[in-house]
């Protein structure tokens, strides 16, 4: 048995990519999109089509509503492929602003079940600030499901957990990054490999979390750099990877066991944690890997916004 496959036993696997024409090859049951990765897709030949099509038929609208009806047209193609659910994210320049943010995830299900897909089949994402996570909060609220992104403290993961989000994805990889160059030339590869990565422990912590105090919110590790990342995240809820590191999962048939538990997490003892908005303002500040990438993760996801805007104008 390959690597993928001993995964999918433990963990349910999640495709990371804009790029439906890879996806039936690996069967992921879910997928996940994000600006920057639209913004990849929509630039390959095989895929202009779809950039003409949409600005065909839409180019009078404004722009806002040209770049949702692309993000939607990449999300049918997605769940044509996948069994599962397809996340499509909220525009990166509204994560400040509660009420735009539930209005722009409302047209964003509003134009999928106008193609008739079920409510059930797509989740929201919205980056995980605080803002972010009171409008995710109104729209589960309203039967609209969410994915928390850009999430990298622990105390986004309780805030989420608070107000009875579907998923969120921390971000292993991102973690990972942030140590790794904070250390330079001290960093030890081998010593901070497998359980011991700090992208890895991140997601231990809130996996183990929500499991002990029965928080129903799903835990999807996202953003990995290697293998061995996923391989010690094996048995959380989801994991969201790249086609290329899926590739390399199916061509290993080296050891796969599970390393998260969830009746293992029920029985620790861990304190019970709760935010308030100042709370967790505080906290965030507190984190200054957290505080860095989060920041840095908006700003990157608006650039490629504007330049997804700009292929659009250009079609």
């Amino acid at each position: 048995m390959n690597q993928l496959d001993a995964l999918k036993q433990h963990t349910t696997v999640v495709a990371d990519t804009g790029d439906f024409l890879q996806l039936a090859q690996f069967q992921p049951r879910d997928a996940t999109t994000n600006p920057s990765l639209i913004l990849k897709s929509v630039q390959k030949p095989e895929y202009a089509p779809l950039l003409r099509d949409t600005v065909a038929r839409h180019g009078q609208a404004a722009m806002d509503e040209q770049v949702d009806r692309l993000l939607v047209r990449f999300g049918l193609e997605i769940l044509s492929v996948v069994p599962g659910r397809v996340s499509t994210e909220v525009d990166a320049r509204l994560s400040f602003d509660t009420a735009a943010t539930v209005a722009r995830a409302q047209r964003l299900m509003s134009l999928y079940r106008a193609e008739g897909v079920p409510t059930e089949r797509v989740l929201i994402k919205i980056a995980a600030t605080w803002e972010g996570i009171q409008a995710a909060q109104q729209l589960e609220q309203a039967g609209i499901r969410t994915n928390l992104t850009l999430l990298f403290a622990f105390c986004q993961a309780v805030a989420c957990g608070q107000a009875g989000v579907r998923l969120i994805s921390p971000f292993v990889g991102r973690i990972y990054d942030w140590y790794k160059k904070q250390a330079g030339a001290q960093w030890d590869e081998a010593a901070m490999a497998g359980a011991n990565d700090p992208g890895v422990r991140s997601v231990r912590q809130i996996y183990e979390h929500y499991k002990r105090f029965g928080i129903a919110t799903e835990v999807m590790g996202a953003s990995f750099r290697n293998i061995g990342q996923i391989v010690a995240l094996a048995g959380c809820d989801l994991l969201t990877i790249s086609p290329e590191l899926l590739a390399q999962l199916a061509a290993s048939e080296s050891p796969l066991t599970r390393a998260l538990d969830p009746q293992a997490a029920q029985a620790l003892d861990l304190p019970a944690v709760q935010h308030t908005e100042a709370s967790f303002r505080y906290a965030l500040n507190e984190d200054a890997m957290a505080t860095e990438k989060l920041a840095e993760g908006i700003r990157a996801f608006c650039v490629d916004a504007v330049k997804l805007e700009q292929l659009i104008r250009a079609a």
